[in-house]
């Protein structure tokens, strides 16, 4: 019996100092973190980047890229550039990930609108990729995918909310 705990005690010590070696100290975790979010957040920018100028339809099916919509687009850039499945829409994309503060978006981000500045409704019709820069990457309209201004424009006006699902 005493054989026995001292093989175990023996077992969970090495187990344990297997386990300091290899894990990271707690102030190297966020910087490993950081640079991998960092690193797909350029990867969904860039494949979003591939789309330009296809244009926008309402109601667009998630299987083509012949055109999309606001939804569509986001789903699509994220599940090729990253593997990451997104829903279908706009209002089901805003319950995924963690809450962003709009002073702290990131590049790569979710961010989430309204239909008018003036609307008291916070009822989310459009979402888009947050780029860095002050930049929005999304479809709308006539000129299809493309880069929007964010700060001082009407779409910071309509700003709902923002995710930050990768």
């Amino acid at each position: 019996m005493k054989l026995h705990k001292a093989l175990i005690g023996i077992v969970m010590g090495v187990a344990l100092g297997v386990t300091a070696i290899v894990a990271p100290l707690p102030g190297e975790q966020n910087v490993a973190e950081a640079a991998w979010t960092q690193s797909k957040a350029d990867k969904v920018i860039a494949t979003g980047r591939k789309y330009m100028g296809t244009p926008y339809k309402f109601g667009a099916s998630s299987n083509t890229t012949a055109v999309f919509d606001c939804s569509s687009f986001t789903k699509r850039v994220f599940k090729v550039a990253v593997g990451k499945t997104l829903p279908r829409t706009s209002r089901d994309q805003a319950k995924v990930g963690m809450s962003v503060s709009k002073s702290n978006l990131k590049k790569g981000d979710l961010v989430f609108f309204k239909a008018s500045k003036t609307t008291t409704s916070k009822r989310i019709t459009h979402v888009a990729i947050y780029a860095g820069n002050n930049k929005l990457l999304h479809t709308y309209g006539k000129p299809g995918v493309t880069y929007s201004t964010f700060k001082g424009t009407s779409w910071e006006k309509r700003f709902v909310s923002a995710r930050r699902v990768l």
